[in-house]
C-alpha cells in the first residue's frame, strides 16, 4: 500500500523545463526512487498509466526491481509494448527494465521486448555473493551520451541477480563481477543501464540529466 502511495504522488510532478520524461508504470517498483531523483535535478517526468499517456512525452524511462515473467505479464497488460517498440524517441531501461530491452531471460525462461538481440543471463559462479548487491565501477565504452562528463570507471549501485551479456555491438559500458557483463546497453534510441542511477549519488545524476537531454 506504501508503494502505490508513494506513485500515485509522483503523478503531481509538474513538467519543467527539461526532460519531458514520460515513466513507464506497470507495477515493477522503483518509481518513487526515481521521482525523488528526477525532482532534485528539476528534470520534468509523468507517470505514464494508458496507452493515451504516451505521445505527450518526449522520452521514456522503462524503471524495474523485481521477476522478469510477472513483470513482462503486467507491461503487456498496459498495451504500451507496441508504442515501445515503435517510438524513435530515446528511451532509457532501468536495473529490470534495461533487461526487458534484451531478447530473452534465463529467470522463468521469459521471452521479454527483443529490442536489443542480446540475452539476459543467470550469475552461475558460486563463489560470488548473489544477487550483485552494492557499489560497482562502471566502464564506458561510449562517453557520447549517456556518460558524457561522468569520469570513467565511476562507481554505480547495483541489485541484480541476472545479467545481461557483454556485446561488443552493444555494450555502452561494462562491468565486473566473476566476470565481465554489460552494465549499460545501447541500439539506436533504446538506452538501458543495469545500476540505479536514482540510487548513485553525482554520477547517476549526470546520468539522469544526459538521458533528459538527448
Amino acid at each position: 500500500m506504501e508503494e502505490i502511495k508513494e506513485q500515485q504522488a509522483s503523478t503531481n510532478s509538474p513538467f519543467r523545463d527539461l526532460g519531458g520524461i514520460g515513466i513507464v508504470n506497470y507495477g515493477a517498483g522503483n518509481i518513487f526512487s526515481l521521482c525523488s531523483a528526477l525532482d532534485r535535478l528539476s528534470i520534468s517526468y509523468k507517470i505514464i498509466n494508458t496507452v493515451s499517456d504516451f505521445d505527450t512525452c518526449e522520452r521514456y524511462i522503462i524503471p524495474g526491481v523485481g521477476h522478469a515473467s510477472p513483470a513482462m505479464k503486467q507491461l503487456n497488460a498496459t498495451g504500451l509494448i507496441p508504442l515501445l517498440k515503435q517510438t524513435s524517441k530515446p528511451v532509457l531501461g532501468i536495473c529490470l527494465g534495461m533487461q526487458l530491452l534484451s531478447t530473452f531471460s534465463e529467470e522463468g525462461e521469459t521471452p521479454l521486448l527483443d529490442i536489443i538481440p542480446i540475452k539476459t543471463l543467470k550469475f552461475t559462479d558460486k563463489s560470488l555473493k548473489i544477487p550483485h548487491m552494492g557499489w560497482n565501477s562502471v566502464n564506458a565504452v561510449n562517453v557520447a551520451t549517456l556518460f558524457k562528463d561522468i569520469e570513467q570507471g565511476s562507481y554505480f549501485y547495483f541489485v541484480h541477480s541476472f545479467y545481461l551479456e557483454n556485446s561488443s555491438e552493444y555494450s555502452l559500458a561494462t562491468s565486473d563481477y566473476g566476470l565481465t557483463f554489460a552494465s549499460s546497453i545501447q541500439k539506436n534510441n533504446y538506452f538501458g543501464v543495469q545500476f540505479h542511477p536514482e540510487k548513485s549519488g553525482k554520477a547517476g545524476e549526470q546520468l539522469l540529466l544526459n538521458f533528459a537531454k538527448l
